[in-house]
């Protein structure tokens, strides 16, 4: 499914400037022909980790022989070539590693899956897996520029802070920069940038303001109205790294470009519970705080993780999803697909009449654990085995 997700969405690679003249000061970069991407090859690859801060790779397949692929190809360079051009002065580099020419260098470099996207920040190397636009990308890197824990220091920044619901983050309370318990702090932000959000505070009225300890660490998951404190303080860096591995997967988490893939391939057993709903949609804004409901009901049950679609953030995958699951993303929907196949099962909603989240939650249940009604369900394959497949999750 990841291909066919590239394929349809590659059109939304480049930024193409308008025709008609604009006004200074919103003229969107076009590429302006030089090549900066690099070949990455056994020869050349410590020389270009040496030159840059950060590197960002793209390990691709040979080159095709047919006219489409290679056009594809092209596009995907394309993209490289165009981040490159807007991060140039960041001392940002870009290259691909071919991955039948260049085997020794990729083993080298650790690169292992054809198509993905690795940056090489001093010892890191992160993979990139969301949509390989060139915003998208150039607005991962920069992210990565930046420090990896944000100090709050007043209300302000603390009311900003608790509107970011849809992200994971974390926040510490510490007695200084200099606090030893801090670096370890720091140290294990870097091991997430930029995926997962690290606060810090050296100020005792905003750690009221968040009931925080002195050396304590709080970790917000999407959508949760109350935080989870890591255990144990003062924590090393090795035990918030394992807290933040243990409980990143949310109970209901929102798919956002820029880690689109890493969210999709994040099943479990093979399928998703999966729900469209338009935020700034009525009917959608209601569905999806009967979502969050749900999800509060249920953050301590791991066999539960919901992916919200907003369709408004993927307009060209509209078509495709519509196509595939046989479903009006015109109206909220919720279903389970099986991510090997795109099988699905959704959930018959009355337009006139939303589900309560007890009624959610229930359906949901219902077919997590096989006792579902048949009356229940929209089963978008006729196939016997289709059907057998979806029952035997």
């Amino acid at each position: 499914m990841r291909s066919l997700w590239l394929l349809l969405i590659l059109c939304l690679s480049l930024s193409l400037a308008p025709l008609v003249q604009t006004e200074k000061g919103l003229e969107f970069p076009r590429y302006d022909g030089n090549d900066r991407v690099i070949n990455i090859n056994d020869k050349n690859y410590k020389k270009a980790m040496k030159k840059y801060s950060i590197l960002c790779l793209l390990y691709h397949k040979p080159i095709p022989d047919g006219k489409e692929l290679q056009k594809q190809h092209q596009m995907t360079e394309m993209v490289l070539e165009l981040a490159a051009q807007v991060m140039e002065e960041k001392e940002i580099g870009f290259g691909m590693v071919d991955s039948h020419e260049d085997v020794k260098v990729a083993k080298k470099l650790g690169l292992v899956e054809e198509g993905s996207v690795y940056v090489f920040k001093g010892d890191r190397m992160i993979e990139f897996d969301g949509l390989l636009s060139a915003d998208t990308l150039v607005e991962f890197l920069l992210d990565l520029l930046e420090e990896p824990v944000e100090v709050i220091g007043n209300t302000l920044e603390l009311r900003a802070f608790d509107r970011m619901e849809e992200d994971i983050r974390l926040i510490g309370y510490f007695k200084n920069d200099d606090s030893e318990y801090y670096h370890s702090f720091k140290e294990a932000a870097e091991q997430f940038q930029p995926y997962i959000r690290f606060f810090a505070t050296f100020e005792k009225s905003v750690a009221k303001e968040l009931t925080l300890k002195m050396n304590e660490v709080d970790f917000y998951e999407p959508f949760m109205e109350e935080p989870v404190t890591v255990p144990d303080r003062p924590n090393s860096e090795e035990e918030i790294v394992a807290f933040v591995t243990e409980h990143r997967r949310p109970t209901l988490r929102k798919l956002r470009a820029e880690d689109m893939f890493e969210t999709w391939e994040d099943d479990l057993e093979g399928i998703h519970v999966v729900a469209f709903a338009e935020e700034e949609d009525p009917d959608g804004y209601e569905f999806l705080e009967l979502l969050k409901e749900v999800a509060r009901d249920n953050t301590h049950h791991p066999g539960l993780s919901i992916i919200w679609i907003d369709p408004d953030d993927f307009p060209l995958l509209i078509p495709y999803w519509e196509k595939t699951f046989h479903v009006d993303l015109f109206k909220p929907q919720i279903g389970v697909v099986n991510v090997t196949d795109a099988d699905s099962i959704w959930l018959e909603i009355d337009e006139q009449d939303l589900p309560t989240a007890q009624e959610l939650e229930d359906w949901i249940e219902d077919v997590l654990s096989e006792e579902n009604a048949s009356t229940d369900f929209v089963f978008q394959e006729s196939d016997k085995n289709t059907v057998d497949k979806l029952k035997s999750i």
